[in-house]
């Protein structure tokens, strides 16, 4: 099968906020741009993603690819030990791989641990994608001593084992710019190390290969850079292929130069819109649609055509959550429906959950980039009588007394008993521990 989509990205260690400890924050676009690309690989759903990392086994003549069966590593290295990280090798696309470059001449060396230790090259990557996606294989890739067009020419092979595939692959180019981008930076400065990543960036934001290639050797050593062989690995493997080049992120402020990148084989694009199951869930999709025309427009979006039969024909409660990197920025719903519509009750609680929740700030025009959105479309309530009836992965609960009224959803993380969620909404409607109350379960259809 042709590939799916490529992306360069970089791999700081202070990324990672138990690493970082607040120190990553200066680095948010890199953020925000990483977690985009992981949403996108999650919609593209790919059999096994390609790593290509500055930081693997380096040798002289051969590229190096990780054998066995099972990649595992962590970032204990970097104070966080509790961080780890294990995926299954695809074998049968290395073994293809392999046989490619030996047709072309090219020399490679496979690994023969079953246990592959994974480098931060490829750990920071993961750390993102995996927060959206795990359910992949992986090819490990390192670079070699050899020339910038050797690398061009594995990458040529490495497409030829993607297109003779039945998988679906996503390739992912890893590596920093230049080091030398500040005097009070860790590697000190140098002018070629600017000028390095002005070329790179404005090269990659074309797809301009050729610019990549024409890079002095020795003027990359004066600018002391670790990715660029990787990218030409991936430029080798996008080839001549039509693409749209989008450069998503460029930053610096540590010295070091960062820079996120997406390539999209046009025909790709084609393959993903007839491939229902890639398509963004409906009611995801509408909220999503919904906040955004608001905060741009600053008025409701009318519903929209072509929805799915049961979001104009039938009224239910809907509750919209909104998370950014896992934690709630906003959750506004109703337990019965208001509006005439499943679709004008999403529209209307997406922006309500974005902008009227009392606990949060309203979002931002930035942030709309990173939310991560959820519906619940909720069932009839029914009466509860004894509390072992209730299922905390399964029911929502209603507590009442009097006019006040508290509900929890389903499913929720950290809540793990009915008597959890039972006291959450008591403490929501304000309602004594030693007071009277009236309870009620449901049931939800979750959208993700």
């Amino acid at each position: 099968m042709p590939l799916l989509q490529a992306f360069v990205v970089p791999h700081p260690p202070i990324i990672i906020p138990e690493i970082g400890k607040g120190e990553e924050r200066k680095i948010q676009d890199t953020i925000n741009a990483y977690k985009k690309i992981s949403r996108i690989i999650k919609e593209l759903n790919p059999d096994t993603i390609i790593i290509s990392t500055p930081h693997g086994s380096l040798y002289s003549k051969d590229f190096y690819l990780a054998g066995g069966e099972l990649g595992i590593g962590g970032f204990a290295n970097f104070g966080a030990e509790h961080i780890l990280f294990k995926v299954d090798y695809d074998r049968k696309l290395t073994k293809a791989i392999v046989e490619q470059a030996k047709i072309a001449d090219v020399s490679t060396k496979v690994g023969d641990n079953n246990f592959d230790v994974m480098d931060h090259g490829t750990l920071v990557p993961l750390y993102f994608i995996n927060k959206e996606f795990k359910d992949y294989k992986l090819v490990r890739i390192a670079l070699s001593a050899q020339t910038s067009d050797s690398h061009y020419k594995f990458g040529e092979c490495i497409r030829k084992a993607i297109d003779e595939s039945d998988e679906r692959i996503v390739y992912i180019a890893s590596g920093d710019l230049s080091h030398v981008l500040k005097k009070d930076g860790p590697y000190g400065f140098n002018k070629e190390g600017p000028i390095f990543d002005k070329i790179v960036t404005e090269a990659l934001s074309k797809g301009d290969w050729q610019s990549l290639l024409n890079i002095d050797e020795s003027f990359c050593g004066m600018a002391a850079e670790c990715g660029l062989r990787s990218f030409l690995i991936m430029a080798g493997v996008l080839g001549s292929d039509k693409i749209k080049a989008e450069l998503l992120s460029y930053e610096g402020p540590f010295g070091v130069g960062y820079a996120i990148a997406s390539f999209t084989p046009i025909f790709s694009e084609d393959i993903v819109m007839e491939n229902d199951n890639l398509k963004m869930d409906p009611y995801v999709k509408l909220a999503m649609d919904s906040l955004e025309y608001f905060m741009k427009n600053g008025e409701y979006m009318s519903v929209p055509e072509g929805l799915q039969e049961e979001l104009y024909q039938k009224k239910a409660g809907v509750f919209v959550s909104l998370k950014i990197d896992g934690e709630l920025r906003g959750c506004i719903g109703t337990i019965k429906g208001v509006t005439n519509s499943i679709a004008q009750e999403i529209i209307r609680n997406a922006v309500s959950a974005g902008i009227n929740d009392p606990r949060f700030y309203p979002v931002s025009l930035k942030e709309l980039e990173v939310l991560d959105y959820s519906v619940d479309v909720l069932g009839s309530s029914f009466p509860v009588n004894n509390i072992d009836e209730l299922d905390a992965k399964r029911f929502g609960v209603i507590v009442s007394s009097g006019g006040r009224r508290g509900l929890l959803l389903p499913n929720l993380d950290g809540v793990n008993t009915p008597r959890e969620q039972i006291d959450i909404a008591l403490q929501k409607a304000g309602i004594g521990p030693e007071e009277d109350y009236e309870l009620d379960a449901f049931e939800v259809v979750r959208h993700k």
